[in-house]
Order: structure tokens, then sequence, then C-alpha cells
């Protein structure tokens, strides 16, 4: 079997059309480089040839690149990938330049290596779906396109417009595809796009200008200039600062996607691609392709296929939900479920509130309809499916309720037996809770078989991750029904045992505790935010310790601190306490919320750290380099204890939760992941280092060391 099928009709135009054998989507992989080297040797060799067609016998045109063989390419393969690369953009060279017209007939979505072989025909015509999605995502997964998408971009879009696409690796429907003359015509069936593309190669015969890609014509001028332009020129004097400001250094893929392109676009053609197989090499063999392809796409695709469900339930779907108060959390959960098409009820201790938390699906609905992203009447659909209340006999029914009340054991407990008892059979109750262990929710529970851990994350219509925490006693059945609701909602769901605070917000709370501290150790806080943004994280941890509010700290310390009391524990004081402390009691900034913290807000003008936190600095000698390996290694270490005790059951749930749930630098491939791909018994010296200047936090777990010992990566 050949990956690409040839067929040639009765008027000489040859079909070719792309079908990967034993996969369900066609990829770059081995058989369709040995097919496509066939195909355009045949090619060359036809003595009457008037066109191609590149077709799909799939769903989808094209999916892009084999990952999986992507992930394997060493250091020292890379001059023999290198060649591979070349020989396959070769091979689509040879046929873009027969002198013959070259169709891509699109009937579905083309992405990466997909859409680079539609960017290598001349004319390309698209089935009209808005589900269809075009564009180069390769920079996500820290790779660029190396099948010639950046310099076939470059030269048809221009730099600039280009740019988005490539750096961001922003997707596009159809519609827009046209506007940017990207995809020329539609069709609306698999016929029709078959007839116009015959049609097209018919009306345009071989040696016109139409047989010939436009940057191959003589003359040709990228749109908006080339890099000498002035205009062009003035840009891209200043565009690898800004590109620094974003990545702070963690990304090569946007810095050599733009060396490429801008590289490229001086030289030729065919010098262009060689520049880009070289940058693409060079980023296929570097650790950061690796670390962000483990778990952006096979990481997650795990997930997606249950990897932690129990398998032997049967697949289930909710049917109407309840959701215990209409706060923030409660609002963000009513609209998730409700845009998926689920009927849910709100309930709070007042309709006046229950409707202020349906208000919130309101105005995210509302804002999309302004943007064009929903029409009017899908909006009011959505909005009919929230019943807001007070009353808890409209519950009756609901197959899973989730309470989204205050932490607090006494009030969760309250609700939960107030709902209760108006579930459906076999339905499930769920506690959205970041801290509070889970079997204790439970006992107020009538089953604790059937009740479970739901950790959204705020804000829930933006967040992906949910954090799905099995108590002691949660039966397979309850876990299986709480992981396909996650999914039916379209969300991410990690699996995490019970314990204080579970994962993600145990180790959370100790990246915002490092910067705390080294705050408490006399360093500049601008130096500390710095620090943050240069290990990969999202934001500095002052600032998101402004948004979570210093009162909650306190509160959630205070209550861990009593119940670790009631069981006979201590929890000691570090300064972080100490400067909490002094912060809310003292200088009263407690937070974004109360419109002070270690910021400060002013009403039109931009937040700015407060001055007033001049009082804890003094001199020091912490380098930069340790303070960013203690913000890694803090949340790295304790989440490796988090699969040592067993809180995470899998490396994968490990890695994905800390990146969407905590927002884990990317880079690394997530917390263990950056344990492993540093080389463990590298991971094992440096932890040990900062233990000996800094403290027993970062000293290494047992598991470390028996990995370290028997040279395994922890998996």
């Amino acid at each position: 079997m050949s990956a690409i099928k040839y067929e040639k009709n009765a008027d000489n135009i040859v079909i070719l059309t792309l079908d990967s054998s034993g996969q369900s989507a066609n990829t770059m992989n081995a058989e369709f480089r040995d097919a496509l080297d066939e195909v355009s040797q045949k090619l060359k060799a036809e003595t009457d040839l008037k066109g191609i067609i590149f077709r799909s016998a799939k769903k989808t045109f094209f999916a892009g690149g084999d990952l999986d063989e992507l992930i394997q390419v060493q250091p020292e393969h890379a001059t023999e990938f290198f060649k591979m690369i070349e020989k396959l953009k070769g091979d689509l060279r040879t046929i873009e330049t027969l002198g013959v017209p070259v169709v891509a007939a699109l009937n579905g979505t083309a992405l990466g290596g997909g859409w680079e072989i539609a960017l290598g025909c001349h004319y390309r015509i698209a089935i009209n779906d808005p589900k269809t999605k075009f564009g180069l995502p390769e920079v996500t997964l820290g790779l660029l396109p190396g099948g010639g998408g950046i310099v076939r971009m470059v030269r048809l879009l221009g730099l600039q417009n280009a740019f988005p696409f490539l750096m961001e690796g922003k997707q596009f429907g159809v519609d827009k595809a046209k506007s940017l003359g990207l995809v020329h015509d539609t069709a609306e069936n698999e016929q029709e796009l078959l007839d116009k593309a015959i049609a097209w190669v018919k009306a345009n015969p071989p040696s016109t200008k139409a047989a010939q890609q436009p940057f191959d014509v003589k003359g040709y001028k990228i749109p908006g200039g080339s890099p000498s332009t002035p205009a062009v020129a003035q840009v891209l004097a200043i565009a690898p600062a800004m590109l620094r400001d974003k990545t702070k250094g963690c990304y090569p893929a946007p810095e050599a996607i733009m060396a490429a392109a801008v590289e490229g676009a001086q030289v030729d053609v065919d010098t262009a691609l060689r520049i880009e197989s070289r940058y693409f090499t060079q980023l296929t063999v570097g650790q950061i392709s690796k670390n962000m392809i483990g778990t952006f796409w096979h990481g997650l695709n795990a997930i997606k296929s249950g990897a932690s469900r129990p398998a032997e339930v049967a697949k289930w779907q909710a049917k109407k939900v309840g959701v215990l108060g209409a706060g923030m959390m409660g609002a963000g959960i009513a609209y998730s479920t409700a845009i998926k098409g689920i009927p849910v009820v709100l309930k709070d201790v007042s309709v006046e509130n229950a409707e202020k938390g349906k208000a919130y699906s309101q105005k995210l609905l509302d804002k999309r309809v302004s943007q064009g992203r929903m029409t009017a009447e899908k909006r009011d659909q959505v909005l009919a499916l929230i019943t807001a209340t007070a009353d808890a006999a409209d519950l009756q029914g609901c197959d899973l309720i989730i309470e989204a009340v205050f932490e607090n054991q006494e009030l969760k407990a309250k609700v939960t037996q107030e709902a209760e008892q108006y579930l459906a059979e076999d339905g499930i109750f769920a506690s959205n809770t970041s801290t509070l262990p889970i079997t204790g929710l439970a006992t107020a529970s009538k089953d604790a078989k059937n009740f479970i851990g739901l950790h959204f994350f705020s804000p829930v219509d933006k967040m992906q991750l949910v954090e799905i925490i099995k108590g002691k006693e949660t039966s397979a059945a309850t876990l299986a029904k709480a992981y396909d609701f996650v999914q039916q909602i379209a969300k991410t769901p990690i699996v995490v045992n019970d314990s204080r605070g579970f994962f993600t917000s145990r180790v959370f709370g100790t990246f915002i505790q490092e910067g705390m501290r080294l705050l408490a150790e006399g360093v500049h806080p601008a130096k500390i935010e710095m620090a943050a943004l240069k290990a990969g994280m999202p934001v500095g941890p002052l600032a998101i310790q402004d948004e979570v509010s210093l009162t909650l700290t306190e509160h959630v310390a205070s209550e861990t601190r009593k119940a670790l009391q009631a069981e006979g524990k201590d929890l000691p004081k570090t300064p972080v306490d100490e400067v909490v402390h002094t912060m809310i009691h003292e200088l009263n900034r407690k937070g974004k919320a109360a419109g002070a913290g270690f910021y400060e807000y002013p009403e039109n003008g931009k937040k700015h750290l407060w001055d007033g936190l001049s009082r804890w600095t003094k001199a020091n000698d912490i380098s930069e380099q340790d303070m960013i390996d203690r913000f890694l290694f803090v949340q790295a270490l304790d989440t490796l204890r988090c699969y040592e005790e067993g809180v995470l059951e899998s490396v994968i749930d490990a890695n994905v939760g800390s990146i969407f749930g905590i927002g884990f630098a990317p880079w690394t491939g997530g917390a263990i992941q950056f344990l492993n791909q540093n080389g463990i018994e590298k991971s094992l010296q440096r932890s040990e280092e900062l233990a000996a200047k800094y403290g027993e936090r970062f000293n290494p777990p047992q598991l470390l060391k028996d990995k370290a010992q028997k040279k395994e990566i922890i998996q």
C-alpha cells in the first residue's frame, strides 16, 4: 500500500489521493516520504501531463508531521534528519516547478505539514465548512513549519502579515483563508471540489502563468517589501527585542521562526528553504520541542482517550446539573455547562444572588454575540438552559450536583445535606473545593461512594483544567462519571487522590511562598517578579498573591494549622507568615480586590509595585539563576512528592496538571518533565545544592535519589 494513490484521467490530469495506511489521518511519516519520492519521479517522466490535483481519502486533508517520529530525533541524528527534510521538500518543489498547474482540493482541516502541501500548490479550493481549520501550529510544540511553510507564507503574505500565523501558530477558517488570498475558491461537497479542481486545470494549460507560483515569476516582489525596505526594516529593528520580552528567552522556536523568515526573504526560494530546514533541524533535536511534544501532544491525547479513567465503566453523559453557590466559581461552572447544551440549576441563598450569577453568563454570551462568534438566537438558547433559584427543590432530577460555596467545612456540609436528597438515581455529588480534603467533606454525604471533588480554576470559562479528587470511599463509577462530565464540557481532567490542598493548590502555594520568602530575604521585588518570568512562569508570584488576596492565604494557613493541630501535628511559622501578617495587619494592604497589595492599582493607570516594599529590601547575594531555580525546583520537587505519596497517580497528570493548573513553565513540558529533561543526576545535585543553601524544602524526595542511582527517568 502506498500513502499516495496515483491516477491519471482521460484528460491527462494526475490525481494524487493522500491515504496513509492504518491511520485515521494523513501524516508526513516514512511511508508518505517514500510515496512522495516515487510520485515526483513518476510525474517527471510523464510525457503529456496537463496538471496535478492533490486530494485526500481521509475525513480531513492532512494532519502534519509525524510527532512520534520527531520526538525521537537526537542531536547525533542532525545531519541525517536535515538531509531527509531537504529530500522531502525537494520532492514538493519538483512538483511545484514542473510547469503544469497544481491544485490542492482541501476537503477538511490542513494543519502544519498538511497546510504546507497546500501552499506548495498553485491553486487551493476548500469545502465550505465552518469546522475546517488551516494553519501552522508548530510553534506551540516548540517547532517551526519546516516543510516550506515559513518560506511560502512570507512570500505570499509578506513578513508582517505572515508573522502572527508563523510565530503564534494562529489557525484560521475557510473565510479568513479566502480573504487572505490563500484559498482561491470553495465548493459545497467532495464531488464539486473535484469537478472544480479539474475545471481549473483544464482552463489553465501548462506553461501559462497559472502553472507556477507567483513567487517563481521573474520580478516578483514580497508584499509589503523585503527586509531592506525602510518600513519593514523599521519594524524588524525592534521585533527581536519585543519577541525576547514576550518569550523571556525560554522559547527558541519563535526566535528561530523570525530568523528563518527574515533571512529567507533576502535570498532565492531554494536557499530560503534550506535556511528553514537548518533552523527546523536545530529545534527538532533540541530538548524543548521534546518537552512540549511529550506533554502538549502525547500527554493531552492520553488524557483525552481516558488514561486515568476506570476503563470498565460505561461512557456517561450528564443530563441536568445543579450548581450550589452563584459566586464567581459557581457562575463560571454554570456558564461552562450551559454553553455545551446541558440544563443547569444555579442555586444560591436568594434569587437575587442566583440571578447575579446568571448575569455573568449573559455578559460572556453578549460579548460573543458582539464579536460575531455567536448568533443572538443561540445566546438566548444557552441562557434559557440556566435556571436561577433559591429553592433547593428545583434541583430535583439532577444527575450531578456541584457545590461551589465558601471554603468552610460546616457550610459545605449544610448545603450538601440540603441538596443531596434531590439527586437523580445513580446521580453523583461533587465539591468544588481547592484545599479541603474530600474524605472529610464526604462525611456529610449520605453516600460517600457517590461523592467526589471537582476542582475548577478561576476564571472557569477560560481555564482548561479540572482537578478530579477521589475521596477514600469514592467509587470507580463516580470517578468515571466525573471524568466524562469534565470532557463533556470540553475541559481537561486530571485525577488525584485526596490530601490537603490536593496537588495543584498545594504546589501552587510553594511558588507564591517562594516569592514572599525572597522578599523577606531582602531581594528587590522587581527582581523577584522578573526571575519568575524568566523561569517561564506566566506571572510573578507577588502579582498572583495580590490576585488570590493575602486575607485568603492567611485564612487557608490558619485553617490548615487548626486541622493539623487536631491531628497532633504542627505547622511551623515561616518568614512568609511574617510578610503576610505585616501586609494585612500593619500596612492594611490585602491584595488587588482591596485596592492595595504588593502592587498599587491606580484608577486610570497601570498597576506597579508598591514603593513601601522597600522596608524588606536589604543586601543579599542571591543570583538571578538561583532565584529561577528556586521557583522551578520548589514546585517540581513538591510535585514529585505528590507522586511519591500517591496523591498523583501518573506522570502525565502531573505534567499536564502543573502547566494548565498552576502555570508551571510550559517550555519544560511540566514539573516532573523538568526534572527529567535536566538529567536526573543533575536535578538531584542541584536540589541538594539548593537545600544546603536555602533550606530543607529543596531536599530531594527519595524517589529522585532512587532514580538517579538507577540512572532512570521518572515515568
